[in-house]
């Protein structure tokens, strides 16, 4: 195998969020982007074209992980499309990775979940749900089948990691040929996955996202003004690295396949005329950046003396913890017992909240999007 392919092959177990429910239930602040967002995907519903038939009208969530974070936000959609088509049935399809927690995901729609309650599959009658296990970079539903696609916190990821990255874990930290080999890889696997949602998307449809990226001050997710979150990733890492406890070819290993997009490079493919995205029909409707503050940090200074910074750590790094352990995990060599791997994992996030409840200053996962509603024209070039 190829050093390429066998970085690809490992790309996608990094992605995977972390199962059992765990992911909802410790990413309060992904949430709070969605529910914030709502109002998007119920302009969304106000805009697409009536159907011409009894069809169903069709949703897509796009790198769902356990459905959670985003169930309050479709089922505003799906009550406004309720109230605008009475009688159509809704059919909702859920995509991730086939290593997601679909089982979770079924539970937390079904209200069976960690967190019991009800839900729009369980109110609204008439909605049907199914899940597809594919990756978002390719088509994932037939042609001219999709009225609304929805994604948050997920087209992040790219399809593979062009190259390592030295000395850190997260294309933040890169310069150079390295920062320019991940932008190509970033710029291409925009360009295919919104050619792919073209495909899926009727004449008159909407696709709402809600990306992580750097905005105009650039700042980015964990990066707002306090203690960077990827550059103690990095440290934490390297320190277990010098100390033996892992190899250096498992810190160069150790890499997000991430990419944080500038609103430029977002928007670039829609004002392009000749590029792919547009003479597939797709038209930029809106983009803006935004900020939601750490809900983790805003309850420790709220609480004041109430609230220890040992207790605020341990609130805290769980959060990163839900989306980041497969990425550690993963650039673990394989001969490595499985046990012993996540003990290494485990030492990792203790060290961390450690740092944390030592001098809890300036650490909060601030979560910063940009906020795109796109279109698909009924007459294309």
């Amino acid at each position: 195998m190829t050093e390429k392919g066998n970085t690809t092959g490992r790309t996608a177990r990094t992605i995977a969020m972390k199962g059992g429910g765990y992911y909802s239930q410790r990413t309060r602040g992904a949430k709070d982007v969605i529910d914030n967002a709502s109002g998007m995907l119920v302009e969304a519903a106000d805009a697409i074209n009536p159907p011409d038939s009894d069809r169903p009208i069709v949703l897509a969530d796009f790198g769902a992980a356990d459905g959670g974070t985003s169930e309050s936000a479709l089922r505003k959609c799906i009550e406004q499309i309720r109230t605008r088509f009475p009688h159509n049935q809704i059919q909702v399809t859920y995509t991730d990775l086939p290593s997601n927690d679909f089982s979770a995901l079924f539970k937390n729609l079904l209200g069976v979940g960690p967190e019991t309650a009800n839900t729009y599959l369980t109110d609204i009658e008439n909605v049907f749900v199914n899940a597809c296990g594919i990756g978002f970079h390719r088509q994932l539903l037939p042609d001219a089948s999709l009225d609304i696609g929805f994604s948050a916190t997920a087209m992040h990821y790219i399809s593979e990691k062009p190259c390592p990255i030295e000395n850190h874990v997260h294309m933040v930290g890169a310069s150079g040929e390295t920062l320019a080999a991940y932008a190509e890889q970033a710029r291409q696997n925009w360009t295919d996955l919104l050619v792919a949602r073209a495909k899926e998307l009727r004449p008159g449809g909407r696709l709402v996202m809600l990306n992580f990226g750097i905005d105009e001050e650039g700042r980015y997710l964990g990066n707002t003004g306090g203690i960077n979150m990827f550059d103690t990733f990095a440290e934490i890492w390297g320190q277990m690295c010098n100390e033996g406890t892992i190899s250096e070819g498992e810190f160069v290993n150790t890499s997000f396949p991430q990419y944080y997009r500038t609103v430029e490079e977002f928007c670039a493919p829609f004002k392009d005329s000749d590029s792919p995205v547009y003479q597939a029909g797709l038209r930029l409707v809106s983009a803006k950046t935004g900020v939601v503050d750490c809900p983790y940090r805003r309850a420790f200074d709220e609480a004041g003396s109430a609230m220890s910074a040992r207790e605020f750590a341990e609130s805290y790094v769980p959060t990163l913890r839900s989306w980041s352990e497969a990425v550690f995990l993963s650039g673990l060599d394989d001969a490595r017992p499985a046990d012993e791997r996540h003990q290494i994992v485990d030492t990792f996030y203790q060290r961390y909240e450690d740092r944390v409840a030592s001098d809890p200053s300036g650490h909060a996962m601030d979560y910063v999007h940009c906020y795109l509603a796109v279109k698909k024209t009924a007459d294309q070039p």
